[in-house]
């Protein structure tokens, strides 16, 4: 958002990224099998980088493989084989078993040369699929052992003649097999939920050259599966060879790519060389998109230039009244850079570095929201829209002094699946709730063009348990619908969806709930409330109805909109909410407490802890205005492995070294230090048992937070091996010109090696001081000796028994590392190099 809900974007645009309702394609969502009862096991590590090869990837994880050339009818690829046959009828026997089991693809290859039939469970165009399926056991759903069977020089990727899977195409056509790729349909654009359809023909260009690179094929793949995290790499790799590369196929998809990933800076660089390039043949979609890319980086003035071009564009078309609909007021676009409402904003305590969104009300005590954070803590299987985890439901409470959220659970098992749940409603009593799932049953269900969409839910309390959900009856295995919402009587049901009869991507619906819980037809809100773009995150209050747009006049990416209600004539004038509700990036899912003007909302703008995050917001009295908003704020952890650091001390400093505050990191490894003096220097000291102590200086800004990522090493981390010499690798000690003695920058480092020592007690060193080559070398030798001893009686006098240092030797220039011995000229940089300490490792 970061880093949408492309079908639900609820769930990862839901992550907050503005991804399209009818194509959430969920990167194997579910597994091939698609079979309900698969358990789900995390894959400890990431399968494979997408720079890495399939020879690579297989040897890091002990992939048996073999490869067979020139195979008459034997589609190019990668097969998961399962068995080798020569019995063709024990065979056939044998391939129909694992089809009933629900593995449709399965079936055989012939081998003529050696008359061996190899038995396949799943098959890939390319390698890194393969290898990824076979890390996860085809997601869990296969125990057994498997190998990787490579095919080349044979039929072309979606050759003609193919058994193996009917949706099969091919890739020089630019459309991926959909029988592997369980797609979330795509409400649209945010991980949170509901966007527009997604293109998921390609254009015509570069995708259709029988020359195209394998690097631009494997990017074509990844966008068509929607995988845009990936895509965008890819295609920036290639864009990055040269114009040869620079199609406007090409430029137009990396652009797309971040774009659904809600990169704005990323995609305005390349929408602004597509329309420096291709200016004159761009539709009017990437005109919107470049001209909402352009206000996500803070271009208002450009942005407005640009919709005026769209704007004709759209008149061009028959539909004029959507037309008209669309056109950008200029003067309300100054309005609302101008204004800005005396309302607080916090980032709660409960988000995480992933997508958290979607809050809604279930009592005056608690909130119900959408957030990736369980799954997160494991490097699973991920959402490949933009590489965020699947989504749950989580209850938490409210802080009533501080309007923040705590103590968050997951809501129930019977509502939460391996599958995206975001985006709920519950009824005035709390006994009946809405919310948005993956359609599904057996298996994901998918329309003809093999996408999976999204479906509205529904569950009865009954005593404290919520029973297992039902689909409302409106639903279709055609179109999307989600984000419900429902007004406070319980008799209206609001939702999105891109069913027949929008006028846009995403349009917003309402149904009667009627007395025996069926439902009314649906009614579109009409052109009063939805635009030819998306229109997304319905919260209605029975005054007002809030929601999301990027169709109308606004800061960018999503804002949010609010429109008066009338029972005689209906829904008001459109009002935009306005900084700061609104950003540059997407803002969404808005509710508030009329009475008291108290709410939530999420967003993807800078400054949060995750890809969206979800901000309470309340307006202040004159007594409640704080004189500053100075703070510091950031995430601690660890270097190596990214994960979060919870529990770390944090503690502030003054420039001098003074302890001014301490804090502990919650769970989340989130810390904060507020009311701070505004362009003032503090040091930030992290401290963790078995890690190196960090230190930062960070000046504040005024009245805005600073951001702080903090990454912590570990101690055995500090141990390196060089040319075969395993040392203690620390920072550049420095000392005072022609001086020995420790300096408290080189206290500092060293500090680091002696706790280092003490967490090693049977660790024995050596120390070697060197200087550069310049003076004579006689003096070198004794400056270095000098220092060499200055460093090991420091060492001593932290702790460190003095048998533990063997000796302490100073070598002056006998030992340089470069060609800088006086016979060359050398720029001090390179003299730097040879004007060290290092401490050898001798025992362990």
């Amino acid at each position: 958002m970061k880093k949408l809900i492309a079908a639900y974007i609820f769930l990862v645009s839901f992550t907050c990224m503005a991804q399209e309702f009818q194509n959430i394609d969920s990167e194997e969502i579910a597994p091939p099998s698609e079979t309900p009862s698969v358990d789900f096991t995390p894959v400890s590590e990431e399968s494979f980088s997408v720079t890495e090869t399939f020879e690579a990837a297989a040897d890091r994880h002990g992939i048996p493989n073999r490869t067979f050339s020139d195979l008459e009818g034997v589609e190019n690829g990668y097969y998961l084989i399962s068995g080798v046959f020569t019995d063709s009828k024990t065979l056939d026997k044998t391939v129909k078993k694992l089809k009933r089991k629900g593995f449709e693809s399965a079936n055989y290859i012939k081998n003529t040369n050696n008359d061996l039939n190899y038995l396949y469970i799943a098959y890939y165009p390319f390698g890194l699929e393969a290898v990824d399926a076979w890390v996860s056991k085809l997601d869990g759903t296969y125990k057994n052992d498997l190998w990787i069977l490579e095919i080349e020089n044979s039929e072309a990727i979606g050759g003609e003649g193919i058994m193996f899977d009917d949706e099969a195409k091919t890739i020089e056509s630019g459309i991926a097999s959909l029988k592997d790729q369980p797609a979330m349909p795509v409400i649209e654009t945010r991980e949170d939920g509901m966007s527009a359809v997604t293109e998921t023909t390609p254009k015509r260009g570069i995708s259709e050259s029988s020359d195209k690179t394998k690097l631009i094929q494997r990017a074509d793949h990844f966008f068509d599966k929607m995988w845009y995290a990936e895509a965008a790499e890819l295609y920036e790799q290639a864009l990055e060879k040269g114009d040869k590369y620079r199609s406007k196929d090409v430029i137009q998809k990396a652009a797309d790519a971040y774009y659904f990933n809600t990169n704005m800076e990323k995609a305005y660089e390349w929408y602004n060389v597509l329309y420096e390039n291709y200016g004159e043949e761009m539709s009017s979609e990437n005109i919107f998109k470049y001209a909402h890319s352009l206000k996500g980086t803070g271009k208002f003035a450009r942005s407005k230039r640009l919709m005026r071009l769209y704007n004709k564009k759209v008149k061009d078309t028959p539909n004029d009244a959507l037309a008209n609909r669309a056109q950008a007021n200029e003067t309300t676009l100054d309005n609302i850079l101008s204004s800005k409402s005396d309302l607080e904003l916090k980032n709660l305590a409960i988000n995480t570095q992933y997508s958290d969104f979607s809050p809604m009300f279930l009592d005056s005590n608690q909130v119900v929201f959408s957030s990736a954070k369980d799954s997160s803590i494991f490097t699973s299987r991920k959402y490949k829209w933009n590489n965020q985890p699947y989504l749950d439901l989580y209850v938490a409470k409210i802080n009533e002094e501080t309007n923040d959220l705590k103590e968050a659970l997951k809501l129930s098992k019977k509502i939460n699946t391996k599958y995206h749940e975001a985006s709920v409603t519950f009824s005035p009593d709390n006994k009946t709730m809405y919310f948005t799932r993956n359609n599904y049953g057996k298996k994901l269900k998918r329309d003809k063009k093999g996408i999976n969409h999204l479906k509205i839910y529904k569950s009865i309390k009954v005593d404290t348990e919520w029973t297992e959900a039902t689909e409302v009856s409106f639903n279709s295995d055609n179109y999307s619908t989600g984000h419900p919402a429902l007004s406070p009587d319980g008799k209206q049901l609001y939702f999105v969806s891109d069913m027949p009869g929008s006028l846009g991507k995403t349009d917003i619906f309402v149904v009667d709930v009627l007395d025996d819980g069926s439902f009314s037809e649906p009614r579109n809100l009409g052109p009063s409330i939805n635009t030819e773009q998306r229109e997304m995150f319905p919260f209605f209050n029975g005054e007002k109805l809030y929601f999301s747009s990027d169709g109308l006049t606004g800061l960018g990416g999503l804002d949010i909109y609010e429109s008066a209600y009338d029972p005689e004539n209906g829904f008001q004038e459109v009002k935009n909410l306005g900084q700061p509700i609104n950003s540059n990036k997407d803002d969404f899912s808005y509710i508030v407490n009329e009475a008291n003007q108290q709410g939530y909302f999420a967003s993807n703008r800078e400054g949060g802890k995750g890809d969206d995050d979800i901000y309470s917001f309340k307006r202040l009295t004159l007594e409640e205005t704080p004189a500053n908003h100075n703070a510091i704020a950031g995430v601690v952890t660890e270097l190596v492995t990214g994960e979060v650091m919870p529990q770390a001390l944090v503690e502030l400093l003054d420039e001098n070294g003074i302890k001014l505050k301490e804090t502990i990191a919650d769970d989340e490894g989130n810390f904060i230090f507020e009311d701070l003096d505004s362009s003032t220097k503090y040091l930030l000291k992290t401290v963790e048992d078995k890690f190196v102590d960090n230190e930062r200086l960070i000046e504040t800004t005024k009245n805005d937070t600073v951001k702080v990522d903090i990454a912590m090493k570990r101690l055995e981390e500090m141990i390196a091996i060089e040319d075969g010499i395993k040392k203690i690798k620390t920072e550049m000690i420095y000392f005072n010109f022609d001086k020995s003695h420790i300096r408290p920058d080189a206290a500092k480092e060293l500090d680091k090696l002696v706790n280092v020592m003490k967490e090693y007690p049977s660790m024995v060193i050596k120390i070697e001081s060197h200087t550069d080559s310049r003076g004579s070398k006689v003096y070198n030798e004794y400056l270095s000796d000098k220092r060499a001893k200055s460093t090991r009686d420091y060492i001593i006098s932290q702790g460190i028994s003095p048998e533990r240092i063997e000796s302490a030797i100073g070598y002056g220039e006998s030992k340089l590392l470069n060609e800088c011995d006086g016979s060359t000229p050398c720029s001090e940089a390179d003299h730097v190099l040879n004007r060290r300490s290092e401490f050898i490792i001798t025992h362990m």
